[in-house]
């Protein structure tokens, strides 16, 4: 079955970077798209970036010119470059990727488990 793992969550100090990654297993083929996603807590979930199949991306207003968002499709992994963090992007990010799954190839979103990104001083 389809498995995604992430890693690169951690403390770091405002204006300083992190980079996640995610990692994509149990599929013959790779993702449609990918996606980031962050929940501070008592806040809705919400969209961070997201980079499709043909490498065209999109990004939270929020985080626009900080954070990059990218993939290898060789190794099916996804990567989240965040630069100029600030407290509010204080968070658990969660990786997406769209995946053609089963017999007839049917398209499911597929969830990572979140990494603790903690932006303090």
């Amino acid at each position: 079955q389809v498995q995604l793992v992430e890693s690169g969550g951690g403390l770091v100090q405002p204006g300083g970077s992190l980079r996640l990654s995610c990692a994509v297993s149990g599929s013959i083929f790779s993702p449609n798209a990918m996606g980031w996603y962050r929940q501070a807590p008592g806040k809705e979930r919400e969209l961070v970036a997201r980079i499709t199949s043909g490498g065209s991306t999109n990004y939270a207003d929020s985080v626009k010119g900080r954070f990059t968002i990218s993939r290898d499709n060789a190794k099916n992994t996804g990567y989240l470059q965040m630069n100029s963090l600030k407290p509010e992007d204080t968070a658990v990010y969660y990786c997406k990727a769209e995946v053609r799954s089963g017999p007839l190839a049917v398209i499911y979103d597929y969830w990572g488990q979140g990494t603790q990104v903690t932006v303090s001083s």
